[in-house]
């Protein structure tokens, strides 16, 4: 039994290091969201970089229209959850089907520009398969229609 325990840890911790596990999720501050991290998990519309620049979501109208029908969006897709909805902020998470491995989504509202600025990524794992890059692209798609 005791051999088991040992093995079961050993095996969580590889896992745990191999996939860069650190479980923590960057925040936004004072309207700014936090860069990605040098792993091919995340896109930002904030950041320059390439390989994780994404741009960001556009609307028409008033933003209070707008807020309500991307929270209608991201409740309509699978395994998501609205965890923080302000005014001009908005957190959400998604889990993936198999694992249950949990990608953080945030929304930061320019209403002046009519755009929203967008961060989805990985919490942990190193690569993502692009589910990041196609799950922004998706929430597009979404709010462009009627």
């Amino acid at each position: 039994m005791k051999r088991s325990w040992v093995f079961l840890l050993t095996v969580g911790a590889a896992f745990g290091l191999g996939t860069g596990c650190c479980g923590l999720r960057a925040a936004a501050v004072e309207g700014k969201l936090a860069p990605c991290p040098n792993t091919p998990n995340c896109v930002c519309s904030q950041d320059a970089r390439p390989a994780h620049s994404i741009a960001p979501l556009t609307y028409t109208g008033p933003w209070p229209a707008a807020h309500q029908k991307l929270l209608a969006v991201i409740r309509s897709m699978p395994r998501s959850h609205v965890v923080t909805e302000q005014e001009d902020y908005i957190h959400a998470e998604f889990a993936s089907a198999v694992f249950g491995f949990v990608d953080d989504v945030e929304f930061i509202v320019d209403a002046a520009a009519h755009i929203i600025h967008v961060r989805s990524a990985a919490r942990v794992g190193y690569f993502d398969l692009g589910v990041n890059r196609r799950r922004v692209e998706d929430i597009r798609g979404k709010l462009m229609t009627d």
